[in-house]
């Protein structure tokens, strides 16, 4: 009889922030920057980082299932995701640790979710 290894998948966790909390003053962007850089060049050697990325604010546009076109966000938004990154990691704790590092890099509250995966990718 032959063992068979299970080795479970790393979760994806996606890290986030909203528009609007990440309140910086003009002359520290870049400080802040550097800082946030500083953390994705640390996931991307441990290996852990998938992706990420900012959003210019409202500057979204909703299709409709009808094919109409709006402006903005969704009405009944009243938060707008200002900015993401996704990371394969083994626990919601890892999880939660990155998010600490990103939260004192960018001044601004992260909140963490887990990426449901999709069976057919």
């Amino acid at each position: 009889m032959v063992d068979r290894i299970t080795i479970d998948p790393m979760t994806r966790y996606m890290i986030s922030f909203d528009d609007g909390t990440m309140i910086i003053p003009d002359d520290e962007w870049g400080i802040v920057g550097d800082a946030a850089h500083a953390v994705v060049r640390d996931a991307q050697a441990a290996g852990v980082w998938v992706t990420g990325g900012g959003f210019q604010a409202q500057q979204s546009t909703v299709l409709a299932v009808d094919g109409t076109l709006s402006l903005g966000a969704f009405p009944e938004t009243k938060a707008v995701l200002g900015g993401f990154v996704v990371l394969e990691l083994p626990s919601r704790e890892d999880a939660h640790d990155w998010a600490a590092r990103f939260a004192a890099a960018c001044r601004c509250p992260q909140e963490v979710r887990v990426l449901m995966d999709d069976p057919l990718m």
